[in-house]
């Protein structure tokens, strides 16, 4: 009896697949994490400059100085920015640290919204997408 051989499908071709789209996450990842690094170094700046242009708000729980609050940011965005750029270079220690900062920079959003609302809003909302993405990766070795 002959036995005949049916063609599988590549199973490397899936994996190249998976690995692009992987890749395309981490980059998504990465590419938000700067643009939303760079807004928080934005909000930092204005709130230490000129703390007038900052909505005060009486009686809110989490009351803070918009001075502190703008250095906190400033920081924390300087941080995705660099964190941001060594996605780029494959670092696998930036993923991690990039979701803990997200984490971190939506939270401050979070408790920030009665001085800067929309900002703050939106803040969240890139931040959680940027844990998404990066929290989606599969590692290659899957």
């Amino acid at each position: 009896m002959a036995q005949t051989t049916h063609p599988r499908r590549s199973s490397s071709r899936s994996h190249q697949r998976s690995a692009s789209w992987a890749g395309g996450l981490v980059a998504f990842g990465a590419v938000m994490l700067m643009i939303g690094g760079t807004l928080d170094v934005l909000r930092g700046v204005v709130a230490i400059a000129d703390d007038d242009i900052i909505v005060n708000t009486p009686n809110y729980v989490f009351k803070f100085d918009t001075t502190g609050w703008g250095w906190i940011h400033l920081l924390l965005g300087a941080l995705a920015v660099m964190v941001g750029a060594s996605l780029f270079n494959g670092r696998t220690w930036a993923r991690a640290v990039g979701v803990l900062l997200a984490g971190l920079l939506l939270i401050t959003s979070f408790l920030t919204i009665p001085y800067y609302p929309v900002w703050s809003l939106v803040l969240i909302a890139v931040y959680g997408f940027i844990i998404w993405a990066l929290c989606t990766v599969q590692p290659q070795g899957r």
